[in-house]
C-alpha cells in the first residue's frame, strides 16, 4: 500500500487501508472498541471517508472477515495441489505467524457473534470456507470426505491454530509440531 507524505493511503487505496485498520483495531482492542474514528484514525483518514466506503460496522468487518479467509487459505496449503498428506497444511504454521492480526481478528468475531447475532451470518459464512476447503483438502488426499470427518479435521485444525494464536510463546513455536502429528494421524487413516 503507497501513501503520501502525512501516512494516508495512495489514490484509490483507501478501502484496503480502511479494511488493514479495522483488522488491526480489533486485534489489539476487540470488536467492541470498533468506531468509524478508531479505524479512521488507524488508517490515517478521515472519518467520513469510511462511512464514504463502508455504510456500516457490519459491512467493515465483513469486508474485513472476507479478506482475512482469503489470506489464511492461500498462505496455509490448506487444500494442497497433489495427494501428498505432507502436502497438507505444509505451510499454516508460517502463515498464522506472518498474519497473526489477521487470525486474532478471524476469532474475535466468532466470539464476538455470541454476543452479536447480527455478526453470525459472516461467521456462519467464514466456517463454510474453512470446511469447503477443509473438504476439498481430504478428497484430493484420498481421505474420507464426510461431514463428520470434514468437521474432525477442521476442527483441530482450528482448535491448533486458535490456541497458538490466544496463548503466543511456546504455542505458536509448537504449532508446526503439531501439525506434523495432525498428518500422521491422516497417512494413518488413509492406510485404513
Amino acid at each position: 500500500m503507497h501513501s503520501d507524505r502525512e501516512g494516508r493511503p495512495g489514490y484509490g487505496q483507501g478501502r484496503d487501508a480502511l479494511i488493514a485498520a479495522t483488522i488491526r483495531v480489533v486485534a489489539d482492542r476487540g470488536v467492541r472498541r470498533l468506531t468509524y474514528r478508531a479505524v479512521a484514525t488507524e488508517a490515517g483518514v478521515t472519518h467520513g471517508t469510511v462511512q464514504h466506503h463502508f455504510a456500516n460496522l457490519d459491512e467493515l468487518l465483513e469486508a474485513a472477515l472476507e479478506y482475512c479467509v482469503a489470506v489464511s487459505l492461500a498462505g496455509s496449503t490448506l487444500v494442497p495441489a497433489g495427494d501428498r498428506i505432507e502436502d497438507f497444511v505444509a505451510t499454516l504454521g508460517d502463515s498464522v505467524r506472518a498474519t497473526l492480526d489477521e487470525q486474532v481478528f478471524q476469532y474475535e468475531l466468532v466470539l464476538e457473534s455470541r454476543r452479536r447475532p447480527e455478526l453470525r451470518p459472516h461467521v456462519d459464512r467464514y466456517y463454510e470456507n474453512y470446511r469447503a476447503a477443509t473438504g476439498e483438502a481430504l478428497r484430493r488426499l484420498g481421505l474420507p470426505d464426510d461431514l463428520h470427518t470434514v468437521d474432525i479435521v477442521f476442527s483441530a485444525l482450528d482448535g491448533l491454530v486458535f490456541r497458538a494464536v490466544a496463548l503466543g510463546g511456546a504455542e505458536l513455536r509448537n504449532l508446526d509440531a503439531q501439525l506434523d502429528r495432525l498428518r500422521e494421524i491422516l497417512v494413518q487413516l488413509r492406510r485404513g
